[in-house]
């Protein structure tokens, strides 16, 4: 019974999103919505949510943890598969701008970065909903 409830406010925040927002700005925000209740049906708690460094230089669309392990996830969303999957989207500016997200969070929580795990998980509006959850995507660099 919570899960359709919990889809009809998902669905009604979004509307009233796109008409204050523009449309892919609108449909990311849903899909952090759908991921966060996706990674939370799988046991993970979420710890933060669109986090940003004080510079401004990084963002963190999730983080999670599942027991000792901290979890950074990189949500994508489409409105379709037109363009591909969405998973093909994360560059190497992107993963940048996560790593520096990453390190500031890290530094916060008093975790070291190397014991982070970096995941993706991806978010089309087809019908039914399609979510895929990739781990371990990517490995953090010192040197960022």
């Amino acid at each position: 019974m919570f899960k359709w409830l919990y889809r009809l406010s998902d669905l009604a925040r979004h509307r009233a999103r796109r008409k204050r927002w523009n449309p892919e700005r609108a449909t990311g925000r849903r899909g952090e919505d759908v991921a966060h209740r996706y990674l939370q049906s799988k046991g993970l708690t979420i710890v933060a949510r669109n986090y940003r460094t004080p510079s401004g230089s990084g963002e963190l669309d999730l983080v999670a943890r599942s027991g000792d392990a901290l979890i950074v996830v990189e949500v994508k969303s489409r409105s379709n598969k037109d363009f591909g999957p969405p998973e093909r989207n994360l560059d190497l500016d992107q993963q940048h701008r996560i790593m520096r997200g990453a390190q500031d969070y890290a530094r916060r929580a008093g975790v070291e970065l190397i014991n982070m795990r970096f995941d993706v998980v991806t978010v089309v509006f087809s019908t039914p909903v399609e979510v895929r959850h990739f781990t371990d995507v990517f490995h953090p660099i010192e040197d960022y």
